[in-house]
């Protein structure tokens, strides 16, 4: 949860001798104390190096330009990707959703018991349904229905832009366009079930059943213009029986999708995820 004066540190470079030194030593000289540090190297020789420090400065809103500007000094000389992210200031986030609300509601709940640390802005829906569910929480919900895709998709970046710090599509059963994601300025995390195969389009439950899987499961991920190929966040499984009917692989199916997005969402708002390439590291 929040707290004065404390920042999350990311930082992402070629692995070379004098990284962890050098930071440790900026953070000393401007009297920042390190709480916990979490580092990974994708290969001892010619890796690429990762590294998320939570740091307590007193003052540190005050203090925050001159070590922005030492930490830059050190980020140039090691070729650093790095970013300074204050605990006390909430993730804004939009959450998008259809019909389904096992998701919606996992997120609206545990944010209500302080479990994630986001202020939910706003909840967008192609549908009115959910509308009273939403609004019992005292979040603003926003009915745009689908249609003239052009214009919806306006409409929603007029609510969202400058607004959101993350999107979160919770079984929102629209595609999002190309134009639309370059447009919207913050990151988008998708959640979607993941079968053995992967079953896409109508009835998957249905279609699995017939299959005779033994697993379902579920990914959070990104989204990116390559639709469900974003760089993945949090994937699990639970293991089923013929047994069970397509509405009984459903309803399991439901209760891993909530926990996965769950949690995808807690370690991005913890500032705990950095993208690699088409991949993540979760320190």
């Amino acid at each position: 949860m929040p707290q004065t004066d404390t920042a999350r540190l990311l930082i992402a470079c070629d692995d070379q001798p004098g990284i962890v030194a050098a930071v440790a030593g900026v953070l000393a000289a401007h009297g920042a104390n390190i709480i916990s540090l979490d580092q990974h190297s994708t290969d001892e020789e010619g890796g690429r190096f990762f590294q998320r420090t939570v740091l307590h400065l007193d003052g540190l809103a005050a203090k925050r330009p001159e070590l922005e500007a030492s930490i830059t000094e050190v980020a140039d000389r090691f070729g650093m990707e790095w970013s300074l992210h204050d605990t006390s200031k909430r993730k804004r986030v939009a959450i998008f959703v259809s019909k389904y609300d096992h998701c919606l509601m996992e997120l609206l709940w545990r944010t209500q018991r302080g479990e994630l640390d986001i202020d939910v802005t706003m909840v967008i829906s192609n549908h009115p349904d959910l509308a009273e569910s939403v609004r019992s929480f005292g979040v603003p919900f926003m009915h745009i229905p689908a249609g003239d895709k052009a214009a919806m998709e306006a409409r929603q970046l007029e609510l969202l832009q400058g607004n959101v710090d993350l999107v979160v599509l919770a079984r929102y059963m629209q595609i999002l366009t190309d134009g639309f994601i370059e447009r919207l300025g913050a990151p988008v995390i998708n959640i979607h079930h993941s079968f053995l195969p992967a079953f896409i389009g109508a009835n998957p439950y249905a279609r699995a059943k017939e299959r005779g899987v033994k697993l379902i499961g579920a990914t959070a991920h990104y989204a990116t213009a390559d639709l469900d190929e974003g760089p993945i966040i949090e994937q699990d499984v639970t293991r089923v029986t013929h047994a069970e009917s397509a509405a009984e692989l459903q309803r399991r199916g439901a209760d891993v999708e909530r926990f996965v997005l769950a949690r995808a969402v807690k370690w991005h708002a913890e500032d705990r995820v950095i993208v690699h390439g088409r991949s993540t590291v979760i320190l």
